[in-house]
């Protein structure tokens, strides 16, 4: 027995500048911002959300910036890629936009039947536009001056560079419910449910990649999805029953979440899709107020005066 796990649900990596991190996602990519809280482990740092409008499971990049980090290295023994899903054909408006905007980008390269444009933010966090030769019916997040036809959709795969990826795979496959999807020399795809973009994990053992150092630009964990608390606690014991360790059930306000480290050291999440982002502040004035869980609540007026203002 496996987990029902049905794909991506957020990924969350490390900044630096909030202010920076805030009109990087919000005005280059023209991601919502789709929630304001804070880091429930350091309640002095702001946690940022950014997704599509309706902040859906599947979408949501999320940050921890804290002000004047040293950057990391992506590299071996992390989640070393972000992939942003977008229809075939835009990705000629992307290098247009990202050099108007003076964004790092690489050579548009293929990859599997899809064409891929690597870029990084300025914090060096290695992303990816996908023009996916795939169906993607989830719509398009809602941009001023970026045109729905070329608009991000969620994400398509992340993917994690690893020095061995056996006892990875066998977590995904053994554990996760993930099945291989394809093979291309040192990258190795992995689909979850029903596949298509936003399932996708990829395995990546390029030798010639560096040991990975944490810090700004780098990726903290990976959140995967599960339907409700039931599956939830179902999958937990499955991960505790094939000898990995486990956290306890965490409520996070927005999901329920469990924590592990899969064998190469990559932390993993496992988050529910609900309750969602819209249980503490209506669906169309999402990212407005300082979303707090309630055991902080008390403590707002310190925190909200602590926090850098970011507009």
């Amino acid at each position: 027995m496996n987990a029902q796990v049905t794909g991506l649900h957020h990924i969350t990596a490390i900044a630096s500048d909030p202010r920076q991190n805030l009109d990087f996602y919000t005005r280059a990519l023209g991601l919502r911002f789709v929630k304001k809280s804070v880091n429930q482990d350091d309640p002095g740092t702001y946690h940022l959300y950014y997704g599509d409008y309706a902040a859906s499971p599947g979408t949501i990049l999320t940050f921890f910036p804290w002000a004047g980090l040293r950057r990391g290295r992506p590299g071996t023994g992390q989640a070393y890629a972000t992939g942003f899903s977008v229809p075939a054909g835009s990705l000629p408006f992307w290098q247009a936009r990202f050099t108007k905007l003076d964004v790092k980008q690489q050579p548009i390269e293929s990859r599997f039947s899809d064409e891929v444009l690597p870029f990084t933010d300025p914090d060096g966090l290695r992303l990816e536009l996908v023009a996916t030769s795939e169906t993607d019916p989830r719509p398009a997040a809602p941009a001023k001056d970026v045109p729905a036809e070329f608009a991000i959709r969620g994400f398509h795969s992340s993917t994690l560079a690893l020095a061995d990826a056996a006892a990875t795979a066998q977590v995904l496959t053994g554990s996760m419910g993930y099945k291989l999807a394809g093979q291309s020399g040192h990258r190795a795809r992995y689909s979850a449910g029903n596949g298509g973009p936003g399932t996708y994990v990829d395995l990546l053992t390029d030798p010639a990649l560096p040991r990975g150092l944490n810090g700004a630009g780098t990726i903290h964990h990976v959140a995967f999805r599960v339907a409700d608390d039931a599956t939830e606690v179902a999958t937990r014991e499955i991960l505790l029953k094939d000898g990995l360790h486990v956290s306890p059930v965490i409520d996070r306000a927005y999901f329920k979440s469990i924590y592990y480290r899969e064998p190469a050291g990559v932390l993993f999440e496992i988050a529910t899709d609900g309750p969602g982002f819209a249980i503490d502040e209506p669906l169309d004035q999402l990212g407005t107020i300082l979303g707090l869980p309630p055991h902080l609540e008390l403590h707002r007026a310190e925190i909200e005066a602590a926090l850098p203002k970011l507009n």
